[in-house]
């Protein structure tokens, strides 16, 4: 029996995975949560198998939640679920532990295979979103904004950045607006983060993500 936790702040979507799920002979949906800090805390005394986790939940972003559940059950194996494709978010759900990530619109036949497929120790990538992030896995940033960047990683404020590169404060404020929104970042930190993984920043190299073995098979799912 696959134990499954459900963290969904949508209501009538978090009714009818539980509804599909509890269909299966296999498949035990052992607690549903409307936010992060519910799925940490419920993680903890239900010890879930496999997690199902939104990535817009409305408390913590998915992928800090799955992260923060890897913590706590370092062998559960994490999907998350996003309602669209925005780039960067697949990078940033791999290299916080997930081992799967599928868009809200997936067919019930998938989900579910993708459930098991999880538990068995591999990895349900969907090939479209493979390369969608291949396609944008070079640096989106322009090298003025890369400079921008560079900067905030080692803590200068805004004001210290346009004396640093003879900008005025507003510029600054621009372009940092315009690279959270380019590397699918929520802020400024965050944007930073997603860039030294990847390595745009000059010597670093992305990080090792924790994940099981991957399945060969060429195909989305199966």
């Amino acid at each position: 029996m696959i134990r499954v936790i459900l963290a969904e702040n949508i209501h009538l979507f978090r009714s009818g995975l539980v509804a599909l799920l509890d269909g299966e002979a296999d498949i035990r949906v052992v607690e549903t949560v409307d936010c992060g800090r519910k799925l940490l805390a419920a993680t903890a005394h239900c010890r879930p198998e496999v997690a199902l986790v939104d990535l817009g939940l409305p408390d913590l972003d998915g992928v800090e939640a799955a992260a923060r559940l890897l913590d706590l059950v370092p062998q559960c194996a994490v999907i998350i679920m996003a309602e669209r494709r925005q780039p960067g978010d697949l990078r940033r759900a791999v290299a916080a532990g997930a081992v799967g990530f599928l868009l809200k619109d997936t067919s019930p036949e998938r989900l579910v295979q993708a459930i098991h497929d999880v538990a068995a120790g591999e990895r349900v990538i969907d090939a479209e979103l493979a390369f969608a992030e291949l396609a944008t896995s070079q640096s989106p940033l322009t090298p003025r904004e890369l400079e921008v960047l560079r900067e905030t990683a080692k803590g200068a404020t805004v004001a210290e950045i346009a004396r640093s590169l003879f900008l005025a404060t507003g510029t600054v404020r621009n372009y940092l607006a315009r690279i959270v929104s380019k590397v699918g970042a929520r802020t400024r930190l965050e944007a930073v983060a997603i860039a030294e993984e990847n390595g745009w920043l000059g010597g670093a190299t992305p990080r090792a993500p924790r994940t099981p073995r991957t399945r060969s098979s060429p195909s989305s799912w199966r």
